[in-house]
């Protein structure tokens, strides 16, 4: 097996792990913890090609990480943001609960 298939695999594994976690929890910190985790497979890809590539001289798959780092920031920031809002208006987090919301 080559490098770049073992960071693919586990890269893969890392995001199913996070697909599950996200699917089937229904505490909404939990769910934000697995779109994280997917979204570093992601990031582990955009290294590995740009590692395993034909020409790594280039940075590009490193600016594609620095950017979907700071997009994973910013979705952190506002999830973490909406979920405060939502405990401080219903006292608790939980996914099921939060579809009474009305404006």
């Amino acid at each position: 097996m080559s490098p770049l298939q073992l960071c693919l695999l586990f890269s893969s594994g890392l995001f199913c792990v996070g697909l599950v976690g996200a699917l089937s929890r229904s505490n909404t910190i939990l769910v934000l913890l697995g779109i994280e985790l997917m979204l570093n497979a992601a990031n582990l890809n955009f290294i590995a090609f740009w590692r395993f590539g034909p020409a790594p001289a280039a940075a590009t798959g490193v600016m594609f990480v620095i950017f979907s780092i700071a997009v994973a920031a910013a979705e952190a920031a506002v999830g973490l943001a909406l979920v405060i809002a939502v405990y401080r208006h219903q006292k608790n987090i939980r996914l099921q609960e939060a579809n009474r919301l009305k404006g």
